[in-house]
């Protein structure tokens, strides 16, 4: 390692910074959360990319081999996320922008990383979570992006809802609820690693509340949307008929 994982942290940190200011600068007609939104978004595509080459090529796979030793590639995404997750605590907590369930999931994610760097291992498991999480989140920010340029109500708007909510479940419930057991199962991961995927599956869990709540309100607006237009055209074509 040429540089001690702190020193990693703190530029990941600092890098992640910069780029917000210049997203700040670049777009200075619009709000700081629009700036902040970019870089969340650079961090999802980034992050799900890289974890996903680790997982799915890099090696090794996590559900069959939880708690080896970090490889050089995992501890730089895990430093990357790491100085992210942090800056982004940190504006959210500035700005009051997000709730307590938010907040707790960014300090889960930051104690994890930190916990798999400072341990030298469980890189595949904590890369895996990091996938999971982001994978979601470019649908997540896209829909914020719709709402501000008032472009939400299209069909644009409801193909990245089921995206999101598809995606959501799929791979955060479906497939966590898989790595969660071979995570508890395995032997070798350390029971505070164990612990860290248990309570981010339970926060997914939380989310996913809130999203099937979503999920169904937004179905009955537009089966009512569809009725009511339905009836219109009967009336017109009743009247048309007489």
């Amino acid at each position: 390692m040429l540089f001690p994982l702190p020193l990693r942290a703190a530029c990941s940190l600092l890098g992640w910074f910069c780029l917000y200011k210049w997203f700040c600068r670049r777009y200075r007609h619009r709000n700081l959360e629009w700036s902040c939104r970019l870089v969340t978004l650079t961090h999802g595509i980034l992050a799900t990319l890289l974890s996903a080459y680790i997982g799915f090529i890099d090696g090794p796979w996590p559900l069959s081999h939880p708690g080896l030793p970090n490889t050089t590639l995992q501890v730089h995404v895990l430093c990357l996320s790491l100085g992210y997750f942090i800056f982004d605590l940190c504006w959210c907590v500035y700005f009051q922008t997000e709730g307590a369930l938010m907040l707790a999931h960014h300090l889960v994610s930051i104690v994890g990383i930190a916990a798999s760097l400072a341990l030298g291992e469980s890189g595949a498991d904590v890369n895996a979570v990091i996938f999971g999480s982001e994978i979601t989140n470019p649908l997540l920010q896209a829909r914020w992006f719709l709402k501000e340029l008032g472009r939400y109500h299209t069909f644009t708007g409801d193909l990245v809802d089921f995206l999101f909510v598809v995606l959501f479940t799929g791979v955060r419930i479906g497939v966590g609820a898989w790595l969660m057991y071979c995570e508890l199962a395995s032997p070798r991961p350390r029971w505070y690693i164990k612990l860290g995927g248990v309570v981010m599956y339970v926060v997914s869990w939380v989310f996913m509340v809130s999203i099937c709540r979503f999920a169904r309100r937004k179905s009955m607006r537009k089966y009512q949307a569809w009725r009511s237009r339905r009836s219109r055209e009967r009336r017109k074509t009743n009247g048309h008929l007489k």
